[in-house]
Parts: C-alpha cells; sequence; structure tokens
C-alpha cells in the first residue's frame, strides 16, 4: 500500500432503486402485475461498490450527484448508515429524481431507469485532489464518456484507475470504446460485455483480446465464476455450487469491491479473484445491491473454501 494512500474513490451515477420481488411473471403492455414485496434502497455501481469496500473495511469515497427531491431523499439514511465517506456527494435539484425500477422474477431481473442531469459531480477536482486518494473506481463506462479525460486526471493525480463498463446499449459495441477507456489497470466486464466488447463468442479468446489493451482483465461469469487474464497468463476461480439467490442486482459490484479490496492490499491474484466471487456470491443472498453488509469473516472463509476446494483452472 502507498504510505498514506489508502483512499478508494468510486464514481458513477446514484439510482434510487424500487425493487420489486415475488412476481408470477413479468409485466407485459396492457397487462399489470402484484408485487409481493417492494424495497426502496440506494442503487447504481458507485455506491454498490463503495457500499461493500466499506463493509471489507476499506476506506472508501463516494463520487456522485443526487436530488433535492422526495425520492431522492429517502435514500439519505441508507446513505448515511453505509460508512462510506459522502464528502464528494454533490447535491443538487439537477440530479434528481434518478429512480431504476427493478422487478426480480426467479432471480433474474428487468430494470427501467432514469438517468437526470449529468454523471459529472461539481466535486470531482477536491476529490481527486484528495491526499490520501490512491485509486478510483469507475463503475460505468457512461459515466466514463460524460467526462472523457477523467483516467488522464486521475493517472496525473497519482491514482490507480479500474472500470466496469457495465452495459449500456448506446456503448457496449463501439469500436472506440476500448481507446476511450485507455489507461484503465482493471477493466472489470462481466462474460456478455466481454463478449461484445472484443467481438468475439468465445469467452476465453475475448479475454485475451481485451488483455492487450488493459493490464488485468477481470471477467465476472455469473454463476461459472469468474477470470482473471493477463498478457501471458489466464485463470479462474469458480463459484461455490448452490446457496439460496435472492436478488442478483448489483452482484457484479459487489465482486469488484471483493476483488479492489483484495487486490489493493497486495494480496495474490488468485485471491482477489475468489474474494470478488465470495462477494459476488454473498451478495445475492439479500435485497437491493447492498441490502446486507458483507461480513469480511464470511467473505475469508468462503475464498478459503473455493481456493482450497477447486484446482486453479488455467486458459
Amino acid at each position: 500500500m502507498i504510505t498514506g494512500r489508502d483512499l478508494v474513490l468510486s464514481i458513477g451515477r446514484l439510482y434510487c432503486d424500487i425493487v420489486f420481488r415475488g412476481l408470477d411473471a413479468m409485466p407485459r403492455l396492457g397487462e399489470e402485475r402484484f408485487a409481493e414485496t417492494v424495497a426502496i434502497v440506494p442503487g447504481g455501481g458507485g455506491f454498490i461498490t463503495a457500499a461493500h469496500l466499506a463493509a471489507l473495511g476499506t476506506r472508501t469515497g463516494l463520487l456522485a450527484r443526487i436530488g433535492t427531491d422526495p425520492l431522492s431523499g429517502t435514500l439519505a439514511p441508507a446513505l448515511a448508515d453505509s460508512g462510506v465517506d459522502l464528502r464528494w456527494l454533490e447535491r443538487t435539484p439537477e440530479a434528481g429524481p434518478q429512480p431504476t425500477v427493478v422487478m426480480v422474477q426467479d432471480g433474474e431481473r428487468a430494470f427501467l431507469s432514469r438517468r437526470a442531469g449529468s454523471a459529472r459531480p461539481a466535486t470531482l477536482d477536491s476529490a481527486l485532489a484528495e491526499p490520501t486518494a490512491r485509486h478510483l473506481h469507475i463503475a460505468e463506462f457512461a459515466t466514463l464518456a460524460e467526462i472523457p479525460d477523467l483516467i488522464d486526471r486521475a493517472k496525473h493525480a497519482g491514482l490507480t484507475v479500474s472500470l466496469d463498463p457495465s452495459w449500456d446499449d448506446d456503448w457496449i459495441r463501439r469500436p472506440d470504446l476500448i481507446a476511450r477507456a485507455a489507461g484503465a489497470d482493471i477493466f472489470l466486464p462481466n462474460a456478455a460485455e466481454a463478449r461484445a466488447i472484443a467481438a468475439c463468442e468465445d469467452l476465453d479468446q475475448a479475454g485475451q483480446r481485451l488483455a492487450r489493451h488493459f493490464p488485468v482483465v477481470v471477467v465476472k461469469d455469473g454463476a461459472n465464476g469468474a477470470w482473471l487474464f493477463r498478457h501471458d497468463s489466464a485463470f479462474a476461480v469458480p463459484a461455490p455450487e448452490g446457496g439460496p439467490v435472492l436478488d442478483t442486482t448489483g452482484a457484479g459490484d459487489a465482486f469488484n469491491a471483493g476483488f479492489l479490496a483484495a487486490w489493493l492490499a497486495g494480496r495474490s491474484p488468485e485471491q482477489a479473484l475468489a474474494e470478488g466471487v465470495s462477494c459476488g456470491t454473498l451478495s445475492v443472498r439479500s435485497v437491493g445491491g447492498a441490502g446486507t453488509r458483507l461480513d469480511p469473516a464470511d467473505v475469508d472463509a468462503m475464498s478459503r473454501d473455493l481456493l482450497h476446494s477447486h484446482d486453479r483452472i488455467d486458459a
């Protein structure tokens, strides 16, 4: 760890997730469906990763904007209880309401979101100038597209950078996406995103193609676990079998938190990948992306089990 620099900044849009569970079927045009339960929780990859990082004991600050409307205001208690440093959370009428309706059925989900205003917080300069900041996590490519010099500015400030592209129909297959993401140290797509960005259906080949452009590529593959690719190597850690799946919202963001916490702490690539898989697995057992704080002891125990019970799988 860089002496005196231990803060991870996480940037991305902050949504108000309205999560409906217990649907017999997804709604169709002209029909009405009823859910068994509903929960209103903070959402967006920037916050979800930040909240899980904080739960794992990593100092974390959120770089985001939030509205001053009543719906945005309902998030205040959960934000305050998250353990995340909120000094760089900009509050402005322009940034809300920014809701996401999440419909969960049999572990799968559908989303309907509204973006409000710009993704660029007025606090960006002060956050990057924070003397204790060491790493910037960008939770969605759409935010980077709105702030195209974000990686360069973070690197100039001495920070390392990770990027989760997060599926976006407007960007995911754009041929300039990789060039716009140049400079990211860790690239964190899921399997579908990796295939689309690399224009390759074979996941191993897609990961290897992406590793030509980024020093570390981590591909999240849901119930199959995750892969880590470098220019000269690749290996996988399988996910544990079985276990309850209550809500998969934010599982990839929880994975990001587990991987980054371990990676930045100097643990081995295998250990970092196992901790990412463990966090993603544990996160689906509660409602909402950051519905329940991860217990570091549970993450450590599951990670040890994953590493001891499975041989390393090399590409």
